[in-house]
């Protein structure tokens, strides 16, 4: 499966720097915990895309979430899950698949 997720703390807590809207702190802490879980991920300036198992997904979504709710007192935590079981390399894959075809698009329409 892959998981597309986002978190961001708010409210006060004793590592907040007090650095007006930013919450990059807090994201890194975040996505240090999934980098560290040796699952296939990436990250963009939304979301961390994370994949693999059910259960060992949600459990290294679950730490990223308490390392970021450590900046602040309350987290909100947006999840877009793709649940395909059998499948595998899909972080990759369904990039590739989609630049093929873009490729294969502009092939076409430069021959018309």
């Amino acid at each position: 499966m892959l998981v597309a997720f986002s978190v961001a703390p708010s409210g006060s807590s004793e590592h907040s720097r007090g650095g007006g809207d930013s919450v990059h702190e807090a994201v890194a802490a975040a996505v240090a915990v999934v980098r560290e879980s040796g699952l296939p991920n990436s990250t963009d300036s939304m979301f961390t895309t994370i994949e693999g198992e059910w259960d060992e997904v949600m459990t290294v979504i679950k730490h990223a979430t308490e390392a970021a709710g450590r900046y602040g007192s309350r987290v909100s935590l947006v999840l877009k899950a793709d649940i395909r079981p059998g499948h595998t390399g899909e972080i990759t894959g369904k990039v590739e698949r989609l630049e093929k075809a873009l490729g294969e698009m502009q092939e076409f329409e430069g021959h018309s």
